[in-house]
C-alpha cells in the first residue's frame, strides 16, 4: 500500500514510486515495461483512455503473475503507468531522431546550399514514403529500409537483457502496429528538417496520430495485395530475427546448444555401466572357481 503524503496544507502531493512499499514498487516497475510493449505493439496512439486502462490492467496482473503475488491495481498506481504512454513514444523519437538524421544525410549547416539540400531531401522522401524503401532513389525494397532494423535493434534489442528478448511473445513476429509506429517516427524525424533547418517537432497524438494510422492503412493494404507470397509476414519475421541476432541471443543459444549432452551420450553411458556389471561378474564367477578349486 502507498504511504500517504500531504503537504503542510493537508492537500494530496503527487505520488512516485518511492511512496510504496517495495514489494509494490517492484511490481510497478515491472508492469510499467510490460504496459511499454503492449502500447506500443497493440496500441502507440490509443483511441481513447479505456484501451490504455485496459492494457495497463492486463500489464498489472502479468505483472503479479510473475512475482507471484496480488496487489491490489489503486488509483495512483493507474496513474503512473498510464503516463508511460507518451512517454515510450517520446524515448522512440528520441532514439530515431540521431538515426534518421544520419541515415539520410541531413547537415546542421546555415549556408544556403545545405539548407536547400536539407528541405529538398525532406520533401522527396515524404513524397510516397519514399523513406520506407531500402533504395528511396529507385524507389526498391518497400518496407525494407535499413533504417526500421536500427530502430528495432537500438529500441527493444540492445541487447540480451533488452525488452523485445525478455518480453518476445509481444515482438515475434515483429508486430505490424509498431512497424506502422516506427514509420510515423521516422516521418517525425524527417518533418524536423523540412524548412531546411532542423526544428523540434513534437510526436505528439495530436500531431501524429494520424500519420500513424496512414502508415498501418498501407501496411495492411500491403499484405492483403501480397498475400499469396506473404510478403509482410516475411518482412516482419525478417525484423525480429535479425534483432534476436543483433542482441546476441542466437549466439547465446548456439553456445548453450552446443555444451548441451546428447541422448546417444545417456547411450553409451548405460553401455558402459552394463559392461562394468558383466566384467564384475565375471570377476566374481572366476574368483569362485579358483575357490572351489582350492579345496578340491
Amino acid at each position: 500500500m502507498p504511504k500517504v503524503k500531504k503537504s503542510m496544507d493537508g492537500s494530496a502531493q503527487h505520488l512516485k514510486a518511492s511512496d510504496f512499499d517495495d514489494i509494490t514498487k517492484e511490481i510497478l516497475t515491472t508492469a510499467i515495461t510490460i504496459f511499454r510493449c503492449l502500447v506500443v505493439t497493440r496500441a502507440p496512439f490509443p483511441d481513447s483512455i479505456l484501451i490504455e486502462t485496459k492494457l495497463a490492467k492486463e500489464a498489472w496482473c502479468e505483472a503479479c503473475s510473475a512475482k507471484g503475488i496480488n496487489v491490489r491495481l489503486t488509483p495512483g498506481l493507474m496513474k503512473m503507468i498510464l503516463k508511460r504512454t507518451s512517454h515510450v513514444r517520446g524515448e522512440l523519437k528520441t532514439k530515431m531522431r540521431s538515426l534518421t538524421g544520419s541515415f539520410f544525410g541531413f547537415r546542421a549547416n546555415n549556408s544556403r546550399e545545405v539548407i536547400r539540400c536539407n528541405r529538398d531531401c525532406a520533401e522527396s522522401l515524404k513524397e510516397g514514403s519514399l523513406f520506407a524503401y531500402k533504395d528511396w532513389e529507385l524507389k526498391q525494397g518497400i518496407y525494407k529500409t535499413d533504417l526500421l532494423q536500427m530502430g528495432v535493434n537500438h529500441m527493444w534489442f540492445a541487447n540480451r537483457n533488452d525488452k523485445g528478448i525478455i518480453y518476445h511473445q509481444y515482438f515475434n513476429p515483429f508486430p505490424v502496429k509498431t512497424m506502422a509506429l516506427l514509420l510515423a517516427s521516422i516521418e517525425c524525424c524527417i518533418d524536423e528538417w523540412g524548412t531546411g533547418i532542423k526544428e523540434d517537432v513534437k510526436f505528439s497524438a495530436a500531431n501524429y496520430a494520424s500519420v500513424y494510422n496512414t502508415h498501418l492503412d498501407s501496411l495492411q493494404r500491403f499484405e492483403e495485395h501480397t498475400a499469396p507470397y506473404k510478403l509482410l509476414e516475411k518482412i516482419r519475421v525478417n525484423l525480429h530475427d535479425a534483432a534476436r541476432f543483433h542482441a546476441g541471443v542466437d549466439f547465446l543459444l548456439t553456445s548453450s546448444t552446443g555444451s548441451r549432452v546428447t541422448e546417444e551420450a545417456f547411450d553409451d553411458a548405460l553401455l558402459e555401466y552394463e559392461q562394468e556389471l558383466q566384467d564384475k561378474e565375471e570377476e566374481e564367477r572366476d574368483e569362485r572357481d579358483g575357490t572351489e578349486a582350492q579345496g578340491e
